[in-house]
This record gives structure tokens, C-alpha cells and sequence, in this order.
């Protein structure tokens, strides 16, 4: 019963097939992801709240249930076509995806790719004229494109799961249980990440300074990663296909692929190094009013 659950073959129940869907949900939201973890990070820590943080990690999810219902139907009425594509169809999504990530950076950032942190702080522009919040709808055209990104998940989906289910009437089922279990992962974790931002021990408006100038990062200088790295796989995609086997039977954390090494430059290389630096530069020049001056370097 287990391996059906976590590693379900054709032929199951449907029941066990929705149970499934939804544990495989879970775990999809909780592990690293490419399609999930950079864009969740980076809207929650841009909302600077517990509550806004939650509210964008529900957006997303929402969008992104939306799109693996359509897609699980498709893929129950027309399963050979729907996987033509394979790994190229990935590769296009990343482009995609970063191309919209980009964008939704230079928002963030008003299009100023400004260095704060300088020799002379006094000369750099004033950060609360150039930084904007993202717009509330934005999380979920991210959630709805980087659905269509393919992996181990999606492929039990829509080759096992879906062609599971009773008739066509069901056949969107599994893809809007599992996009419920992912949903219920990155929620949590958009709320994680908002409730991080406000416990930075810096004032309210250098936290939106950190917030927003790490979301607009990691937008903008992850989304032009997600680009190369499609653009490198549908120009050399047997380089770009390179697997390696970590011995961790779990998704997402089975092997080291591309999908792994751009959760890893964007999510902890840039939006972790920027959150880092950027809340110790703002802890030095606009220290907490509740701090002992003498505590500060």
C-alpha cells in the first residue's frame, strides 16, 4: 500500500490514485523544486508579512492547481500527444517562467538595479522611491505558467494517475488533488517566509527595503539564470540532461539535474545571499530604534 501511495503504478484504484495525489502534492511543495521554490520565495519575502506571505503562497498554489487540473484532463483525452514534447517542453518553460521572472523583478525594482551597500550610502538613490510592491495577481500567472513544467511529478500525473479515473468527468481529479496537497506545503511556507521578513530586527521601512529588494533579485537575476539554463537545454540538451544519483529515494531529492542547480542559484545563492547582506548593511545604517546603539558594528 505504501509503494502505491508514493510511487503508484498503473492499475491502481482510484481511490488510492486520489491519496496519492495528494501525499505526492505534499511532497512536491515541501522538497526543492524549480518550479515552485524561487517564485514562492520571492513573493512571500516581497509581502514582508506573515499574513500577505500566506495569501501568496495561496495564489500561486490556486493558479498552479488550476493548471494540473487542466492538464490531467488533457492528458486523459489525449495521453500520446500530451508528451511529445518531453524534456524540450521543460526547457521551453523555463524560458518562459524567466522571462516572467524577470519582469516581475524589474517591477519590483522599478526597472533600477540599484547597489545598496556602497563606500558612500549617502550618494545611492533613495530605495523607498524605487521599490514597489508586486501586484497581487502576479503570483498567480507565475503559478499558472510554471505549472506547465514537466518532472517526475507531473509524469506520474498524467501517465498514471489520470488515466486511472472512472471517465472523462474525472479525468482533471488527480492533478487538482495534487496541485491541494502542493498547496497546503507552500502556504505554509509562504507564511514561513513573510514571518521571517518581519522578524529581521530592523525598522518597518528598512524591512520593506530588504524585502522587496531581495524578491526583486531574486526575480530578476534568477529569472535570467532560468533563461540560460533553457536556452542551454534546447541547444545542447544532452548536456543539458545530465543526471546524478544522490541515493535519496525521494523526489526532487533523487538526483542533481538542472531543475536541483536552479532551485540552488537562485533560492539560496541569490535570495539567501541577498536577504543576508542586504539585512546586515540596513542593520548598520538604519538600526532598530529598540537596540542599544553599542550592540552595532
Amino acid at each position: 500500500m505504501f509503494n502505491q501511495l508514493w510511487d503508484p503504478h498503473v492499475g491502481i484504484a482510484a481511490g488510492t490514485a486520489l491519496v496519492a495525489a495528494f501525499l505526492l502534492g505534499m511532497l512536491h511543495g515541501i522538497t526543492p523544486d524549480e518550479h515552485t521554490w524561487p517564485i514562492t520565495f520571492s513573493y512571500a519575502i516581497g509581502s514582508y508579512s506573515t499574513r500577505r506571505g500566506l495569501v501568496a503562497g495561496l495564489t500561486f498554489s490556486l493558479a498552479f492547481t488550476f493548471q494540473r487540473a487542466l492538464a490531467s484532463e488533457l492528458a486523459y483525452l489525449a495521453l500520446d500527444r500530451w508528451f511529445t514534447v518531453g524534456s524540450v517542453g521543460d526547457y521551453v518553460v523555463y524560458v518562459v517562467v524567466g522571462a516572467v521572472m524577470v519582469i516581475a523583478g524589474r517591477h519590483i525594482l522599478r526597472g533600477h538595479h540599484f547597489h545598496l551597500g556602497g563606500s558612500h550610502p549617502a550618494k545611492a538613490p533613495d530605495p523607498d522611491q524605487m521599490l514597489r510592491d508586486p501586484r497581487p495577481w502576479m503570483p498567480a500567472v507565475h503559478g499558472f505558467i510554471a505549472g506547465w513544467g514537466f518532472g517526475a511529478f507531473a509524469t506520474i500525473i498524467y501517465t498514471v494517475l489520470a488515466p486511472t479515473m472512472p471517465s472523462a468527468w474525472w479525468g482533471w481529479v488527480p492533478g487538482a488533488v495534487f496541485g491541494l496537497g502542493t498547496m497546503a506545503m507552500q502556504a505554509a511556507a509562504g507564511a514561513l517566509f513573510g514571518w521571517v521578513s518581519q522578524r529581521l530586527g530592523l525598522t518597518p521601512a528598512a524591512i520593506r527595503r530588504v524585502a522587496l529588494i531581495t524578491a526583486g533579485r531574486t526575480m530578476g537575476w534568477g529569472g535570467w539564470a532560468f533563461v540560460a539554463g533553457g536556452l542551454f537545454g534546447l541547444l545542447f540538451p544532452g548536456l543539458a540532461g545530465f543526471s546524478i544519483a544522490t541515493g535519496i529515494a525521494v523526489h526532487n531529492l533523487s538526483r542533481i539535474d538542472m531543475g536541483m542547480v536552479l532551485v540552488v542559484v537562485t533560492v539560496l545563492g541569490i535570495g539567501m545571499g541577498t536577504l543576508v547582506t542586504q539585512t546586515r548593511y540596513w542593520a548598520r545604517h538604519e538600526p532598530h530604534p529598540n537596540r542599544m546603539s553599542g550592540t552595532l558594528s
